[in-house]
């Protein structure tokens, strides 16, 4: 039920600020309302839905102003944060951001997007525990779920020719990351700004919203595989 609703979400079958009726679910996936409410409880937890006592459940909505200014606080924190990495950080360091950039590129190619979108932000994620700044670490954490939200809300899969929407270009990181092996901080920062510019380069405000998804046609299927 969690990866089924995590996809809809990702493959905008299900639009922001649709909300996620219980009832409506649980006739959908044939189970109670209990295990439903445990489900939207995690995605709750993952920042995917939001949980209000008067509205129930819906999905998250960030609005196109904070999706710029959200990519622009990172702009201007992130190219800091490498050249900490750079002063603190090394093999050891250098060998998790490899290591993490095979585990998106694997997820990529079996088509994973939420787990490739996760991967992807905690690529910079590393960069910032090797800079041992506390603060901005915390800050970028905060930055990174919110991308994660904005990519799932206006990442259009569809506009990017032959490329599933990963939430970054894996290709990009391996850039970063050999700037970083080099120890060019210029050359570093460069590649990090240029990439966070990328990503907001492919985000689409100007989709047309669709109607509310019926949630017992959407997922009515789960229901008959149970049984």
């Amino acid at each position: 039920m969690y990866q089924r609703i995590v996809e809809a979400i990702l493959d905008h079958r299900l639009q922001p600020g649709t909300k996620l009726v219980e009832d409506r679910l649980g006739q959908a996936f044939g189970v109670s309302r209990t295990r439903i409410r445990h489900v939207l409880i995690r995605l709750a937890n993952e920042q995917l839905v939001t949980l209000s006592r008067h509205r129930g459940a819906t999905v998250v909505q960030p609005s196109a102003e904070e999706a710029r200014e959200v990519f622009g606080v990172r702009r201007l924190i992130e190219p800091e944060l490498v050249a900490l990495y750079l002063r603190h950080a090394g093999d050891e360091a250098h060998a998790r951001l490899a290591a993490c950039i095979e585990a998106e590129e694997a997820a990529r190619t079996l088509g994973d997007r939420h787990r490739a979108i996760r991967l992807s932000g905690e690529f910079h994620l590393l960069i910032a525990q090797g800079a041992r700044h506390r603060t901005l670490e915390r800050l970028l954490r905060e930055l990174v779920s919110r991308t994660s939200l904005v990519l799932m809300t206006y990442g259009t899969p569809e506009a990017i020719a032959g490329t599933p929407l990963d939430g970054c270009r894996c290709h990009e990181h391996r850039a970063l990351l050999q700037a970083l092996r080099l120890g060019d901080v210029r050359a570093a920062q460069e590649v990090a700004v240029r990439h966070l510019a990328h990503l907001e380069a492919l985000l689409d405000f100007t989709r047309p919203e669709r109607g509310p998804a019926d949630l017992l046609q959407l997922f009515g299927r789960a229901a008959a595989d149970a049984d």
